[in-house]
Formats: structure tokens, sequence, C-alpha cells
């Protein structure tokens, strides 16, 4: 009969998840109590399913969250690689949409993506050597290593493992591959501008051994001069190594006393003019004559032949260099010792002038060749004089030299 029917299809229609079906059984009084009860549950279910449903959303929504939260790019695939999530990074990396990569296949997206492409051929052979991926993102050349998760789910009733699908995970690597790159150029560096005056110095005392005593004593004091030179070369170099390595550590400490500008300067003018491969003409102004200041005499001295030396190394034909000392008061630091020393060289263009104080960066020279160095001088002038408390700036305009000005307080703090 009729209301017999309509109880079978309202069992059909929950059966086949409609929830919202609903009995009327009231011409029907021996069937109410059925009806009512159908009802009841079929209401129970619709709150279940609403309920579960805002339980998924709510769950895929926080899991969505946690993936575009994590900084490096992230993929993930079900079995059959088709992507279940990518991040803003990935994204990004991969040069793709999301709403034309999700429930898409990864080896589809990855015919027109050479990226994508290479991803999916080591996910699917994991014996291949994983080399760092390079890309190009965010205008600038990054380096990025590929790692590959299976996630497996482990079944409670049989503790069979089942697999689930993959996480491709990209971790950005271009620190370390710039240090790697930056110790490396430092090897090499270091490894020629030891060889170089290690080389002229043997060669020199090589003449002096075999060196006839009628011969010139200008001769042989020339290779004296030469084999000195050369030591005091690689002493120097030596030095500021050792000196920014132990700048690190916690057991470094200056040796401050009292010194004479003047005294300072006098001979490294001297050893300047006389080493340098072209004309030289240094000038001193030292204001007040017995301008005197505290600070460790050997790395003091380093500064300012370093600043020297690059004012003569970036003059193309003939060096002119400056030095200015004085005494001046500032407000809120009190005596101060400033020393500028000035070049008429290339200068440096504005662009290049916050880089060329760190370590192993050199000032592009254009057509000037013979500039030899190894990116470390500025880079100890500047750790020395923070050292002393001090500070170091620069003025250049290329084509027309540069000024570097060192101020250091006149006394030693206690």
């Amino acid at each position: 009969n009729k209301p017999i029917r309509e109880l079978t299809q309202g069992i059909l229609e929950i059966a086949n998840y409609n929830y919202e079906k609903r009995l009327d059984m009231s011409e029907h009084e021996e069937f109410r109590e059925v009806a009512d009860s159908f009802n009841s549950m079929a209401e129970r279910l619709t709150e279940y399913r609403t309920s579960t449903l805002n339980d998924i959303l709510s769950a895929k929504k926080f899991l969505e969250a946690i993936v575009n939260s994590i900084h490096e790019p992230i993929i993930g695939l079900n079995r059959g690689h088709e992507m279940l999530f990518i991040n803003k990074e990935a994204l990004t990396v991969l040069n793709l949409k999301r709403e034309d990569v999700i429930r898409r296949s990864a080896e589809e997206l990855s015919l027109k993506n050479d990226l994508l492409r290479r991803l999916v051929r080591e996910l699917i052979n994991p014996g291949e050597k994983k080399e760092p991926l390079k890309i190009y993102a965010d205008n600038k050349e990054s380096y990025f290593q590929a790692s590959y998760i299976t996630i497996m789910n482990t079944d409670a009733d049989t503790d069979e493992s089942h697999n689930l699908g993959d996480v491709i995970l990209l971790k950005n690597i271009t620190e370390f591959k710039e240090l790697d790159t930056a110790k490396t150029t430092f090897i090499s560096t270091i490894s020629h501008e030891l060889k170089t005056p290690i080389a002229v110095a043997y060669a020199a005392n090589d003449a002096l051994l075999n060196f006839n005593q009628a011969e010139d004593k200008t001769q042989r004091d020339k290779y004296l001069r030469i084999c000195q030179e050369q030591l005091q070369r690689l002493s120097g170099l030596v030095e500021q190594i050792l000196s920014m390595s132990m700048e690190r550590r916690k057991t470094f400490r200056l040796h401050p006393e009292v010194l004479s500008v003047g005294d300072i300067l006098e001979p490294l003018i001297e050893q300047h003019t006389l080493k340098s491969e072209k004309p030289v003409h240094i000038s001193v102004d030292i204001e007040p004559e017995d301008l005197a200041l505290t600070a460790d005499r050997t790395h003091f001295s380093n500064i300012i032949s370093n600043l020297i030396d690059n004012a003569i190394k970036y003059s193309p034909e003939e060096a002119e260099v400056n030095i200015r000392c004085r005494q001046i008061n500032a407000a809120e630091q009190g005596e101060l010792v400033e020393i500028a020393i000035s070049d008429r060289g290339i200068g440096i263009a504005p662009e290049k002038q916050s880089h060329i104080f760190d370590k192993f960066y050199r000032v592009p020279t254009g057509n000037l060749h013979d500039v030899k160095g190894y990116g470390l001088g500025l880079f100890y002038v500047k750790t020395m004089v923070g050292k002393h408390g001090g500070s170091i700036s620069v003025k250049s305009e290329p084509g027309k030299g540069s000024t570097f000005v060192v101020r250091l307080n006149k006394q030693a703090d206690d």
C-alpha cells in the first residue's frame, strides 16, 4: 500500500545519502510513529554529515595553512602522481598557477616544464644522482636541493603499510653554495698571492747565493731589498688572515698604546713609495703636528697601510695620494682622530660602495687589469676599525677618485 511504498522509497533515499528526505504520515495513524522515528534518524544523519564536513573542511584549511607557511617549496602527490597540494614558494619556483595544477597529473604537467620533469624523473628513479637545482627566481640565481619523502599509512588491523603518495621538498642551499664558492675562491686566490712573493724572493735569494763578490754592491743590495719587500708582503698577508680568524675568537685582544700618528705614517709612506711599480707621490697633512691617539700599533699600522695600498693600486698611471690627519670634537663621542686618505684614481660606482667592505669583494677595475688583490683588505680594515670602537666611511665618484675616512677615539676606553 501507499505508506509502505513511501517508507521503502525513503529508506532508499537515505541509502543514497539524501539525508534531507522526510516522511509525512499524518493521514496514516498506524505509521505515524514509524515516520517520526525515520525523520528523527534522517535529521541526526544530516547533523552528523554537516559536522563531519565542517571538521574535514577545517582540517583541510589547517593543513593548507601549514603547507603555505613553509618557506621552502613543497609539493604533495598521490599514488598516481596527481598534485594534491603545492605551496606559494613551489608555484613561484616552478612558474605555475595553483588552479592549473591541483588534481592534475605531474607527468602531464612536466611535459611543458623542465624543472618539474626533472623532479618527477628523480622521484620515479631514486637511484639517479641528485645534483643541486640551479633556478633563477626572485631576480637572482638560486640553488635548491630536492628531497623525496614517501608517505606511508599502516593499517591498524593488519599492520600492513600502504603507500599514500609522495612529498617533494626543495631546500634552498644558495647561501651554502655561495660560501663554498667563496671558500674555493679564497683558497685559489690566497695560493696565488702566496706563490708570487715566494717565487720572487726565492729567485732573489738564489741570485744572492751565486753572487760574485766582484760584482757591483748596488746589485747585491737590490736583491736584498727584493727579498725584504716580498717577505713583508707575505707577512702582511698572513697577518691579515690570522687577524680575521682571531677576531672571531673570544681570546682576541687588542694591545692599545699611545701612538704618534706621524711616527706611524713615516715608515709606511717610505715602504709604499719604494715598492710601488708606478710613480707615487704621497702628501701628508697632520694637524697638530704632534697628533697622537691610543690604539693597537700593529693593527693601526695595517689599517693605514691597506688604505694607502688601495689608493695606489686603483690609480691608473700615476698615484697621487693625500693623507690628512686632524683632531675633531664630536658632541657625543668626545675627542676623535680623523684620518682621510684620498686618491685621484678610477673611483667607485655608487651601487658598488655598499659592498666594498664585504669579504672577498673586489671593485671592478675596467681597463685597469693589473690590480692585484684578494678582496680581504677593506674587510680587514672595517673589522679592525670596529674593534677599536671607530668608524670608516667612503666618498667616491667614478673617474674622480675616492676618499676613505677613518675616525677613532683619541683616548682608548678603559
